[in-house]
């Protein structure tokens, strides 16, 4: 009898759970420039066809710097909550993005996560210091001027010579002769690479520079410049290579860190059709570029026998561009020497210093560790709550690539690093708007997506980062098909979700399937209509989905 009572309890909670109407029903509002009049017109219209679908809250991105924001984009800030108010939306701005910067790149671009360049030989000549490139790394035949039939001499590989890969002497950016790429499809894979593995220094900064040229490359950006050792990129970009175009020039920066020896990749993965080019290529150790000015960056020069660490400004001058960390290609700082400096003409010297890092096309990560992020933060949550009253705020801590390598973070937890800032800005939000509920994209705090060792250029490991939140952060789990375990997993550890789903897929399938693990897993909210693309064309059929209580 009392088995039969148990089960029974255990149905009639099952079937209370599928029945309550969802508390989160949100969509992500992204893809606007808010600087724009006409954006707020298209968002409010937007907002108007969810308010008529029975969605309860619009997120959006674009609250990351505040301090910086014109009047003119504050008060379109406004308008949006304003609409939000008058549709009965709840308005829930995203803020505080390390893993991609802005914001506290707005305020102050030496804030970017550092990677360090050690020990870098500078002679002293005329008065400036200038860098003796080593030797040991360079490209072995990097004009592609030696080859026997269709064999390039001095690479380690490039796909199928003869049936992918082709030496032309007819098309080609110098000399006398490129590589051509074609007939990807004869490659299982859709292959079309050329690679060579380079010595280097450890810690040091190397520029390379190639020539590409592309005829109707299938599909569109399939072409790739990789740099790799160990198994994962050390240097991970996107280059904007259309489909066709005329000779191209490919330069990216890129850090040795502890390493020896790297491979560089060139060419296409999953390519269809099309032909492509490469020829010329470079690689030089580089001086001080994008070099950061701040505590935990510091720029050092020693005497060559490290006996001496020399004092900037009176032993020498740093002159150097406004750092922009999002290019790679500018000048390098210049050293200068004063009259009544320790440092003389024929000093061999010792420079080290670090510089930032893009990863893909604009991807630039804050250092966590700065005590001036903290300050940005508390500033940003001050004219957050005194313009805009939000009662809930999504927290943009995602896909955080860097971390752990300049001294205000190296040798730290970066687990319980990114846990503290996370819990930081919760409090400083909750400090100056109390009672309001905040919640965090879920990737650095799960075991099974980011929350790992050695995730892209961070020095560190996140495992275990999930111990570190407090237990009252709705964790937003993401991603196109549902995450059964993922949600499972934060649902045992305590914490309340809402799934992130959707990701511009061409039908609702997917969310159907979120929508039946979401009624299923305890202490689930809701869900979140969340493209990067602009594609709001299933919002309503999505609204509807979730007023239907049974979600059929």
């Amino acid at each position: 009898m009392k088995k039969i009572f148990f089960v029974s309890c255990a149905m009639l909670a099952v079937l209370t759970l599928q029945a309550a109407p969802l508390a989160d029903r949100f969509v992500w509002v992204f893809g606007w420039d808010l600087d724009k009049d006409k954006s707020i017109s298209e968002i409010s219209q937007l907002l108007e066809t969810a308010s008529q679908h029975g969605i309860n809250g619009a997120v959006f991105s674009g609250f990351d710097a505040l301090e910086k924001d014109s009047p003119e984009k504050l008060q379109r800030l406004e308008q949006l909550r304003d609409v939000c108010e008058k549709k009965h939306l709840e308005f829930i701005p995203s803020v505080f993005s390390v893993g991609y910067g802005g914001g506290f790149l707005a305020v102050n671009r030496n804030l970017a996560e550092g990677v360090p360049v050690n020990g870098a030989k500078f002679v002293v000549e005329n008065g400036n210091a200038r860098m003796v490139p080593d030797s040991v790394a360079k490209i072995a035949n990097g004009d592609f001027e030696n080859f026997k039939g269709n064999k390039l001499s001095g690479f380690d590989f490039h796909d199928q010579p003869g049936e992918i890969s082709f030496i032309d002497t007819k098309v080609r950016h110098g000399g006398n002769a490129s590589l051509r790429f074609e007939h990807f499809t004869a490659n299982q894979y859709g292959h079309g690479r050329i690679m060579q593995k380079v010595k280097v220094i450890p810690h040091r900064s190397y520029r390379l520079t190639l020539w590409v040229k592309t005829e109707q490359i299938q599909p569109g950006g399939c072409f790739q410049v990789l740099i790799l050792a160990d198994g994962r990129e050390i240097a991970p970009r996107k280059f904007d290579v259309p489909s066709t175009t005329d000779w191209k020039k490919i330069t990216m920066l890129f850090n040795s860190l502890d390493l020896e020896n790297v491979m560089v990749y060139a060419g296409v993965w999953g390519a269809k059709d099309g032909k492509f080019w490469l020829d010329d290529w470079s690689l030089e150790e580089v001086g001080p570029v994008n070099v950061l000015r701040r505590p935990g960056t510091p720029f050092r020069v020693q005497s060559n026998d490290e006996t001496t660490l020399f004092t900037e400004g009176s032993d020498y001058v740093l002159k150097m561009d406004p750092i922009n960390p999002w290019r790679d290609d500018g000048e390098f700082a210049r050293i200068q020497i004063p009259e009544k400096s320790r440092i003389h003409n024929g000093d061999l010297l010792k420079v080290s210093w670090f510089h930032s890092m893009v990863i893909y096309d604009s991807q630039v990560t804050v250092c966590m560790g700065e005590p001036e992020v903290d300050l940005i933060i508390d500033r940003e949550a001050k004219i957050l709550a005194e313009r805009f009253h939000p009662k809930r705020v999504l927290l943009s801590m995602d896909e955080v690539r860097m971390g752990g390598t300049c001294d205000a973070c190296r040798g730290r937890n970066m687990a319980e690093i990114i846990g503290q800032c996370v819990s930081k800005q919760a409090e400083r939000i909750r400090h100056y708007s109390p009672g309001t509920q905040v919640y965090v994209w879920s990737d650095m705090f799960d075991p099974k997506h980011n929350a790992k060792p050695d995730y892209y250029l961070v020095k560190g490991d996140f495992t275990g980062s999930w111990n570190y939140l407090p237990k009252d952060i709705i964790i937003a789990v993401w991603g196109g098909e549902p995450r059964v375990e993922n949600m499972r997993f934060f649902s045992e550890h305590g914490f309340e979700t809402l799934a992130a789903c959707y990701y511009d897929a061409d039908d609702l399938k997917d969310v159907k399937a979120w929508l039946d693990l979401v009624r299923k897993t305890p202490k689930a909210r809701g869900l979140m209509y969340t493209p990067w693309e602009r594609k709001y064309s299933l919002l309503p059929a999505f609204g509807d989905l979730l007023q239907d209580k049974q979600g059929q």
